[in-house]
């Protein structure tokens, strides 16, 4: 390692490179071969004009030692480069966290070097003391922390807000990747139903039986009623009059929820304790959307397969989706099958309630019917 290995890493010339520069160049390489180097590199920028100052040079040898030695933590390296004054901080006291460098998209990587660009005019206006900050000045890490914050929620020229430019380019990123597994499994689900020898038919006096009662539970208070309507979105828009259509549209948001719960049935009495627990029904809407895709996809297509009568409980949902041979998915041990399991219980408890399972636990004819229609209609696009 030498000057122009630091000069190519950094792509600036040695006379314009900053301690950002130096300290990222001296973390791409061995910590034993940057640590040997350190000296002959000062020498050299120092020969050019660029010496830096005594207090980076002693942070870096002091932070080389440490992970030398295998006592520094990744908060301990992500501190001493954010000291280099012009590294923007992984996460501001506002809790605005920038994405790994890897794994930036072009708007991510956009601000983040217009911001590294400000941060180094700040060292050169002087508002910004790389040294006070490598020695640990705590008033200098809150004025570098300001002006972060600062700059993030600024509008650039162009009108974009930094913070929220980034935010939604992570939101677009996710969004989509979301996408491309609900078709996926989509996909899946369409092949494994085309597949079976026997299709599911319609039962429908139990259909119509089960629609009856489904209309009489949603216009009451309280649970379940509140978390179905949330579930299918009718705290937003009516219930269809169909009893096909009802109750495809409460068993898909089963597994997709639409809203959360509506404002209007939250009591005084929920906001009087802010750290006191989540509410029961907060609680199972949670556990509906951590289900991942592919752990429905599984138990579904077991149920599917295995037909009416099959013991349909949380439990032995967690043991199909482990032994699923529908999904990749590695072996689990005792706390991953709980885990699966936890999240089961409330969806196995409203499937009670549309007759998807017995008071058994047993998977009914109704279920058996619905449940992969109810999944296939969760996992389409909106019209």
């Amino acid at each position: 390692m030498d000057l122009d290995f630091v000069c190519t890493h950094a792509g600036r010339p040695a006379a314009a490179l900053t301690r950002r520069d130096v300290a990222r160049a001296l973390l791409a390489v061995p910590s034993g071969v940057a640590l040997v180097a350190l000296p002959d590199l000062r020498r050299a920028l120092m020969a050019v004009g660029n010496p830096l100052s005594l207090a980076f040079w002693e942070s870096a040898r002091s932070t080389l030692g440490s992970i030398e030695s295998g006592v520094a933590t990744v908060g301990d390296v992500q501190r001493w480069v954010e000291s280099t004054g012009t590294e923007p901080m992984l996460m501001t006291p506002g809790y605005f966290v920038w994405p790994e460098e890897d794994e930036r998209g072009p708007v991510a990587e956009e601000m983040f070097s217009l911001l590294v660009a400000y941060l180094e005019q700040r060292v050169e206006e002087g508002e910004v003391d790389p040294d006070a900050l490598a020695t640990g000045d705590q008033a200098a890490r809150r004025t570098y922390e300001e002006l972060q914050e600062r700059w993030l929620s600024a509008p650039l020229p162009d009108g974009r807000v930094p913070g929220f430019a980034v935010s939604d380019e992570q939101d677009e990123e996710l969004f989509a990747a979301w996408d491309e597994e609900e078709a996926f499994a989509l996909s899946e689900l369409r092949r494994i139903i085309g597949e079976l020898p026997k299709p599911p038919q319609l039962p429908v006096d139990e259909l119509r039986r089960a629609g009856t009662r489904l209309r009489e539970l949603l216009g009451l208070p309280g649970y379940p009623a509140n978390v179905l309507r949330a579930c299918a979105g009718f705290d937003d828009r009516e219930m269809p009059g169909d009893d096909m259509d009802l109750w495809l549209a409460v068993a898909a948001g089963i597994a997709g929820p639409i809203s959360d719960l509506s404002e209007v049935e939250d009591t005084p009495e929920a906001f009087t304790d802010l750290d006191g627990d989540l509410s029961h029904e907060d609680t199972v809407l949670a556990n509906l959307c951590a289900i991942q895709h592919a752990d429905w996809l599984a138990a579904v297509a077991a149920l599917t397969r295995l037909g009416p009568g099959v013991l349909a409980s949380p439990e032995r949902l967690a043991r199909l989706i482990a032994e699923s041979e529908d999904i990749d998915i590695d072996d689990q041990d005792a706390d991953d099958l709980s885990a699966t399991e936890s999240l089961f219980v409330p969806v196995v408890g409203l499937w009670g309630y549309l007759g998807i399972v017995s008071t058994e636990e047993v998977l009914t004819p109704l279920g058996w019917w619905g449940l992969p229609k109810a999944l296939e209609r969760a996992w389409s696009p909106a019209d």
